[in-house]
């Protein structure tokens, strides 16, 4: 039995109601949640869940159906940018399954959310039928008033007859490999400085190798460098920090606190324990 997880970004990290709803909807699919994240600043919750193929789907067809139901984007706002309600759908095969499966998870759950709701969807990563919209960066442009104003980057989207859903939306649904979400907090209200350093470190500017980053305003006293690794081999988080570090101190600016979102591959940390104490798993 092939086994998949799906890592789905919801555009909603206030409402308790609405967010139990979600967990509900998941785990009534049989699917198995592992873990769940909110922020009430970006206004926004990811789930991690596992299950086969038919369970995955089923679950993030019922998760369309609450976030459709009872997310507005027309009255939301928060520091990340979304299209949709159900913003983000990445579907990630494990152990024997493979890139192509996933991808055929993602056709097969934007058919279904269609079919269900009527909230149109985008396909990125490995699951993209245009190249303009491999990147996630890309597909999200202009955000959900963007896509009432102009549309979708590319044209049409690759599921449903609409633009997008009044209040829902649109959703990018992807295939993908494990990617880390990684955040660096700075003691400063400068997004400017937070936007320049994003555009130093990403791997489309010339910076790290598999490195999405977007420089997102917190407050008036702290900014974000909010970043997606998508190979720890290439990109280990220590030289993330590091360098977000050298880039801050020259603006007279430290660094407040790092977050991860969602789960790590082991072997992730174990680069970080490695580097900074000297061992690893195997001689400690």
């Amino acid at each position: 039995m092939k086994l998949f997880e799906c890592v789905p970004n919801v555009s909603e990290g206030r409402d308790e109601a609405v967010l139990n709803a979600c967990v509900a909807a998941i785990e009534g699919a049989g699917a198995k949640l592992a873990d769940r994240e909110s922020d009430q600043v970006h206004h926004r919750s990811v789930f991690t869940f596992f299950g086969d193929r038919r369970t995955v789907v089923d679950a993030a067809v019922a998760l369309a159906e609450v976030t459709t139901g009872r997310i507005d984007l027309r009255t939301h706002r928060g520091a990340h940018p979304r299209i949709g309600a159900l913003d983000v759908l990445p579907f990630v095969p494990l152990d024997e399954a493979t890139m192509e499966d996933a991808v055929a998870l993602a056709r097969e759950g934007a058919q279904r959310i269609w079919e269900a709701v009527r909230v149109p969807s985008i396909f990125y990563g490995a699951a993209a039928t245009d190249e303009k919209r491999r990147m996630l960066a890309d597909v999200r442009a202009g955000e959900f008033e963007g896509l009432v104003e102009r549309g979708h980057r590319g044209g049409s989207p690759d599921v449903g007859d609409v633009a997008i859903h009044p209040s829902a939306g649109a959703i990018a649904v992807g295939a993908r490999g494990f990617l880390i979400a990684f955040n660096v907090n700075l003691r400063t209200g400068d997004v400017g400085l937070a936007r320049e350093i994003a555009r130093t470190l990403r791997e489309r500017g010339g910076g790290l190798q598999t490195l999405r980053v977007l420089g997102l305003q917190l407050d008036d006293e702290r900014v974000q460098i909010s970043c997606n690794v998508t190979d720890v081999k290439a990109t280990p988080l220590h030289r993330i920090v590091a360098l977000v570090r050298s880039h801050a101190a020259r603006a007279g600016v430290t660094v407040a606190r790092c977050e991860l979102i969602g789960l790590v591959p082991r072997a992730a940390l174990e680069a970080v324990v490695a580097h900074e104490l000297g061992f690893t798993t195997e001689t400690r």
